[in-house]
């Protein structure tokens, strides 16, 4: 039971608005210079909660659920404590416990949310490598297929043309589907904006496999980076939005293990149809529609987003929806008071906006630019890091090894298989080591193992090996990108933002990876003609050094903590941060790792007030 007199030591009374409660304990964030934080219902008494809680069922029309709603604000303000809680009923607390032990355990409803929604993802990874199949045929059908002709006089044309086909769907994505997101999630929710999306993704793949110029294919793709771009900005929030904070990450992850599945789907349809003729192109790049069906049939089966309704001042569905997503009505009150009471201490520094205001706000407030920067930071490092020049044109790099086409597309089919495997542990590691710690982890190796690959084409090309090595190399590659730079980037820029800027924020971090996708995907053909492929590999070798830096300095970690608890996180100046991360980190690191001396403890840089710490926290 918390002590008044304390209370009022160590709050400041907030003037709020109707609906607001009044005694929310917070801290400045746009400059925490503590690190603190902070559950703003912790310290406050019971009798002032539950009038705070009375007020808020009066105001948000749900005064018949006033009861439910005070003992899930009491668990809320001490959610490690709720066994000292007497109001709970046993199975409430039971309940609570075995939410606890068992964090993996969920009403279906959640995980059909996740599978509907991220099943979409594959529409991406199939699609690019439909392309990636169809690279070795559609140019020459229509003209444009002279790239690897040395002595032809339209060589770089052709060359620059298919690059700017194959990135036709990313550049649709950045300049217009991701900036989208933002109005139609305003006005249709997150479900219409995905059912949207779908629709895009379902008939343009259908177009493309009928068109009959590359002007035509290249419609049909910009169309479907419209449908894409939705997708990519919508998918991960309503995933982030509906998922448990214990295992946000590993449900959000699915995006990139249906990209991943995808990806190895669309290669096992190249190799399916390479060999019926003239229309295996377009049977490539039309099969792409196949996984979109499920997802524009089964999106309106699921739960709207709790957080969406919220947003909407629409209190009572967003209370129902959070019933569809947790087994107990106790921690559907619990979820929803916090969440409200998270977004009104979030309220304060961010105000209300218009669409065009929030745009400049990303860059403007110092809590959403941070934000801002480290999306973007893990969003480029995805293509800085070289897996797009695989996915893209794996074929063709196969091809440079001296290999047939059908070997080329075994290898790519290879590829595909191992980024798909791997994507699998991804699924526990991203919510036990957390998204920085993977990235800093895995984009050495990547580095690595992109250099080697380059290397081992100067193996004769005669050789039997030639082909062996440098496709272990790249399958290694994949491997290492699978659980962390494949998966992180999309979970992380999904959590960052707060919710008044989450649709905006995702569709510039979306917007920022498939932008320079589209960069790769016309600039590789030549990049690999003028650097050969020991260039270009070793090329971008170097920039997962890059990359690695940049994370390092400005990529703070987001496991285990709410999506409103990120806004503390968020609210550390990146000075402060970056001093600990050379002060504190690395000396802390070249102790434990190169001297080996295994007993010493890095000081933390996050101090914890009323929210509980994660395993590693309390270390």
């Amino acid at each position: 039971m918390a002590d008044r007199s304390d209370y009022a030591m160590q709050k400041d009374e907030i003037n709020v608005d109707v609906g607001r409660p009044r005694t929310l304990t917070s801290i400045n964030l746009n400059k925490n210079v503590d690190a603190k934080i902070q559950n703003p219902l912790a310290n406050i008494p019971d009798d002032v909660l539950m009038r705070d809680v009375e007020e808020f069922a009066e105001e948000k029309g749900m005064v018949h659920m006033v009861d439910v709603l005070k003992r899930g604000a009491l668990v809320a303000r001490s959610p490690s404590n709720f066994e000292t809680i007497g109001c709970l009923s046993r199975e409430e607390q039971d309940a609570l416990s075995y939410e606890k032990a068992h964090k993996w355990s969920h009403p279906m409803s959640l995980y059909l949310t996740i599978i509907i929604c991220s099943v979409g993802a594959a529409v991406q990874g199939w699609d690019q490598t439909g392309s990636n199949g169809a690279n070795l045929s559609f140019p020459k059908e229509f003209g444009i297929g002279e790239g690897e002709n040395k002595g032809h006089p339209n060589r770089h044309r052709d060359n620059w043309l298919v690059g700017l086909v194959n990135a036709a769907p990313y550049i649709g994505s950045a300049f217009i589907g991701c900036w989208l997101s933002d109005p139609i999630n305003h006005y249709c929710g997150r479900r219409g904006t995905i059912f949207i999306s779908a629709i895009f993704c379902l008939l343009t793949p259908i177009g493309g496999a009928v068109t009959q110029t590359w002007e035509q294919l290249f419609i049909t793709r910009i169309l479907m980076g419209v449908g894409m771009g939705l997708k990519g900005a919508c998918v991960p929030i309503f995933a982030a939005e509906n998922a448990p904070t214990s295992i946000r990450g590993g449900l959000v992850m699915t995006w990139q293990m249906w990209t991943a599945f995808g990806i190895f789907l669309g290669f096992c349809a190249n190799l399916a149809v390479y060999q019926v003729g003239d229309i295996a192109w377009r049977l490539q790049i039309g099969s792409a529609a196949l996984p979109a069906i499920p997802l524009t049939l089964g999106i309106y089966f699921c739960p709207e987003s709790p957080r969406w309704y919220i947003k909407k001042n629409l209190y009572l569905k967003a209370y129902r929806s959070l019933q569809r997503l947790r087994f107990k009505d106790i921690q559907a009150a619990r979820d929803l008071y916090y969440i409200h009471a998270q977004l009104q201490v979030e309220s304060d520094i961010i105000g209300k906006s218009n669409y065009l205001s929030r745009f400049f706000e990303l860059f403007k407030i110092p809590r959403v630019r941070r934000a801002t920067l480290a999306s973007w930071t893990v969003m480029i490092g995805q293509q800085m890091c070289g897996i797009n020049i695989i996915a893209f044109y794996s074929s063709t790099v196969f091809r440079q090894t001296g290999a047939s086409e059908r070997e080329a597309l075994i290898a790519s089919f290879g590829f595909g298989l191992v980024n798909f495997l791997f994507a699998w542990p991804a699924v526990w590691t991203i919510d036990t080591f957390g998204r920085r710690s993977l990235l800093l982890l895995t984009f050495p190796q990547m580095a690595w193992t992109l250099l080697a690959a380059g290397f081992s084409f100067y193996i004769p090309e005669g050789s039997s090996a030639r082909l062996a090595v440098i496709a272990l190399f790249i399958f290694l590659f994949a491997a290492f990108y699978s659980v962390g730079e494949g998966p992180v980037p999309y979970v992380y820029s999904a959590e960052v933002f707060p919710l008044s800027h989450r649709e905006v924020g995702m569709g510039w971090a979306v917007a920022t990876t498939l932008f320079w996708a589209s960069v790769l995907s016309i600039t590789f053909p030549r990049l690999l003609e003028e650097f050969t492929p020991t260039g270009a590999f070793g090329f971008y070798a170097g920039l997962n050094v890059t990359a690695l830096v940049l994370i390092f300095h400005l990529v703070p970690e987001t496991k285990q903590r709410t999506l409103e608890e990120l806004d503390y996180i968020f609210a550390v100046p990146t000075k402060l941060f970056i001093k600990y991360q050379h002060t504190k980190v690395l000396p802390w690191w070249f102790k434990r790792y190169v001297l080996q001396r295994k007993g010493v403890r890095l000081e933390p840089l996050y101090q914890f007030a009323g929210v509980e710490k994660s395993a590693e926290d309390k270390e």
